[in-house]
């Protein structure tokens, strides 16, 4: 699976892939505070979005009810 990363000047990184569906979906983690969003594109018109705003307990929640044991953050020489 690819996972397509596309640097948001000003508000952080945008990482998404496309299921077997034909769906995109996705994650923004906006650089001040770490705050993500899940995100979905519709399938009839790209510039369409829905977004969820996820605290991280949130997201660790929501890690966890996919089967990933853990969400760690890794701090970066960009973030610094």
């Amino acid at each position: 699976m690819n996972v397509e990363l596309t640097p948001l000047p000003g508000i952080g990184v945008r990482r998404m892939f496309t299921t077997a569906e034909g769906r995109r979906v996705g994650v923004v983690r906006h650089h001040p505070g770490g705050r993500r969003d899940l995100v979905h594109e519709s399938p009839d018109d790209p510039d369409a979005t829905c977004s969820l705003t996820l605290t991280r307990s949130e997201a660790v929640a929501l890690a966890g009810l996919l089967g990933i044991l853990d969400v760690l953050d890794v701090v970066t020489v960009a973030e610094v």
